[in-house]
């Protein structure tokens, strides 16, 4: 076929009028009323952005376009991308080209199957009236507490199915899981957990011992210490760094297993994911938990001690055997009572902000991040709950 003195030469063939560059399409001799377009070589998504350039650089109208003809017998390679380029090529000027030559079988099926999907153009974004703005928030934060209240009862109910199972002995009880996250969550949070109680208790008794001072009252720092570290602060603050420090490791977890779609593999081997992922993490929250607390409770105390001596002049002996006669059986039993529920909790939430996990890394951290938040907040709230239920009861 002759070429005219216009035409592209593909495959890295230099054009006297153009920089050395490969080109994928080229104009053919004129056919009947129309030009023939050329293309050659590898139409594929590696090479989709050159090819929108070559076709953008042929010489020819709108008009001699839709009345030109397609050859694409030397075509190479052809993916869905190419063929998406091929038909907008098709598809431009006055209507439709004539129908592709020299297709082979595969790449005239691939292009059929292309060429029935219409380009659609996206509608233009509704916006919104400026007064109606506090309105759309206010129901986007409705519909997404409704959204959470219905995700944590559905893995509540999972959870709790699985612990059914294993009491039953239908399910395995995974001991050796149970023990790794114990030691994951509890032991390796004892430290820290034990140097904030110390820290704490210590500003708490240094800012009241300077009050009650002026009272001549320093000794009932002893009686506050006591029931402040032992119902209160012991256990919440113990919460709290286990709802930063675990429960968004928890959240990690499982939002890179669903990333990676290990829940589902485990569902095809038939293993319950709740009962082998969750259930051990939330068992060594419930157990854990007051362990943590109490070992913040006597950090407390000990900071309390240091102060007192220090602040008050509070010798040792004399705090310890005025703590003999301010601790109760009580106190200890609000402040270990309450740890069981706080560490259900952290452990349910976490496990459902790592379900809503969406296949992203940004979704993976902010899901990480709603956990820790939305986690310390119930801690706290639930604190403030079981003060009013005990003082109600007098306990």
């Amino acid at each position: 076929m002759q070429l005219s003195s216009s035409s592209w030469y593909c495959n890295g063939v230099k054009n006297s009028t153009e920089s050395l560059m490969a080109r994928f399409i080229e104009l053919g001799a004129t056919q009947g009323t129309g030009r023939v377009i050329l293309c050659s070589g590898d139409w594929t998504a590696a090479n989709a952005r050159q090819l929108e350039h070559d076709i953008a650089s042929l010489p020819l109208s709108p008009a001699e376009r839709s009345q030109s003809s397609i050859d694409i017998s030397a075509l190479r390679r052809l993916d869905t991308a190419g063929a998406w380029v091929l038909t907008q090529l098709q598809r431009d000027g006055a209507g439709q080209a004539t129908d592709f030559i020299g297709a082979s079988p595969k790449h005239a099926a691939l292009l059929s199957r292309i060429n029935t999907y219409e380009p659609k153009a996206l509608p233009p974004r509704h916006s919104l009236n400026p007064l109606l703005v506090p309105f759309s928030a206010l129901g986007r934060i409705i519909v997404g507490i409704a959204q959470d209240i219905v995700a944590v009862n559905a893995t509540l109910g999972h959870i709790l199915v699985a612990l059914a199972q294993t009491l039953t002995l239908r399910s395995p009880l995974r001991l050796a899981s149970f023990v790794h996250q114990f030691e994951q969550i509890i032991l390796r949070a004892i430290p820290i957990v034990a140097l904030i109680s110390l820290v704490v208790g210590a500003i708490i008794t240094q800012q009241t011992i300077l009050q009650l001072r002026n009272f001549g009252a320093a000794i009932l720092i002893v009686d506050l210490a006591a029931i402040l570290m032992f119902r209160e602060i012991g256990v919440l603050l113990a919460a709290i760094m286990v709802a930063g420090r675990s429960g968004s490791a928890i959240t990690a977890e499982i939002g890179s297993m669903r990333i990676r779609e290990e829940f589902d593999a485990l569902r095809v081997i038939g293993v319950d994911p709740y009962q082998a992922l969750l259930l051990p993490r939330i068992a060594a929250l419930i157990v854990g938990l007051p362990l943590l607390a109490f070992v913040g409770s006597m950090a407390g105390l000990l900071g309390a001690i240091i102060v007192g001596q220090a602040y008050g002049g509070i010798p040792m002996d004399t705090f310890v055997l005025r703590l003999r006669d301010a601790m109760s059986f009580t106190s200890v039993a609000v402040g270990l009572l309450k740890a069981p529920f706080m560490g259900f909790l952290i452990g349910l939430l976490a496990s459902v902000e790592g379900m809503k996990v969406q296949g992203s890394s940004e979704s993976l951290g902010r899901r990480t991040t709603t956990s820790v938040v939305k986690s310390i907040f119930v801690v706290i709230v639930a604190d403030g709950v079981f003060a009013i239920f005990f003082a109600a009861i007098r306990f």
